[in-house]
């Protein structure tokens, strides 16, 4: 369940698909070894049969951005979808760096705790790269992997460099800005009728969470998520890229190298689509992730 000034908040959402997601959030205290404490972690499960299907959201993002994509797969499949460390809804703790070590192990506690059997690990842009840094390190966890318009493949930022006092407030504090908010919805969809109030509102509801600055400026000053094009060949996971013919964020060369460097991979195109194809052809996409899982 959320906390009550977040569901107070949602009553502003208006698109169905959003309302009824935000009423299946739970909340699970996780514990982990990274903290004597543990980490109240919000994800939502739907659905029932087939092989579990666990979902990551990207960048300054949360479980929302599933609204449309989760119910098409949840009714096949039994699916989760969970806010990563440090974003989303889930706790932020202050005495916990946020970099995707922690994050990886937090992400697996949370599994071992609530699904304990092998998944298809779903990660969409950053959420890609985290489902390919969970691969590696913990290949048991997970049946087979899909990469929708992922990360993964470009250097480190240098924005960490430059992430203390006061630039790193102010850093955050431009991303919190509802027009560049804006902006960046735009940029993500090749239709730009879907970068409506409805979808602002629900990629802005986890900036009311306490801490909300200070996850994002420990994640960007770790260095992020760099190129693991080294490493690509150790998957062994069947896996299926996916990626939005009109991605004007990360582009569509990235498509081609990870098809390239993963052994058992298959591309698949999703035409007349941006940045994000589980919000902007959402049935398609499931489809495409149905047949993979079976």
């Amino acid at each position: 369940m959320l906390p009550n000034f977040i569901q107070e908040e949602a009553q502003n959402l208006t698109e169905e698909t959003s309302l009824k997601l935000v009423e299946k959030i739970e909340c699970e205290n996780i514990t982990t070894n990274l903290i004597s404490e543990s980490i109240a972690t919000t994800y939502v499960r739907q659905g029932k049969g087939g092989n579990p299907i666990l979902l990551l959201h990207g960048f300054d993002s949360s479980l929302l951005e599933f609204r449309r994509f989760l119910p098409c797969l949840a009714t096949q499949n039994e699916t989760w979808a969970v806010d990563l460390l440090g974003f989303g809804f889930t706790e932020r703790r202050i005495n916990l760096e946020i970099n995707p070590e922690t994050i990886k192990t937090h992400l697996y506690y949370f599994w071992q705790t609530l699904i304990q059997k092998p998944v298809i690990l779903v990660g969409a842009s950053m959420g890609g790269a985290t489902a390919i840094d969970f691969t590696l390190t913990y290949p048991q966890c997970v049946e087979k992997l899909v990469l929708i318009d992922s990360a993964g493949l470009v250097k480190q930022p240098i924005a960490g460099k430059f992430m203390f006092p006061p630039l790193d407030y102010l850093l955050t504090n431009f991303l919190r800005n509802k027009n560049v908010r804006q902006s960046i919805s735009k940029a993500s969809y090749y239709d730009k009728t879907f970068a409506n109030l409805d979808a602002n509102n629900c990629a802005s509801l986890h900036l009311k969470c306490p801490h909300w600055n200070r996850g994002l400026i420990s994640f960007t000053k770790s260095g992020g998520y760099g190129n693991f094009e080294d490493k690509l060949s150790q998957i062994e996971k069947k896996t299926l890229i996916l990626w939005g013919k009109q991605d004007k964020i990360l582009g569509i060369k990235d498509a081609k190298k990870f098809k390239q460097f993963i052994p058992n991979s298959e591309l698949i195109w999703i035409e007349n689509c941006g940045h994000v194809p589980h919000l902007e052809q959402p049935e398609i996409t499931a489809n495409q992730i149905l047949k993979f899982a079976k």
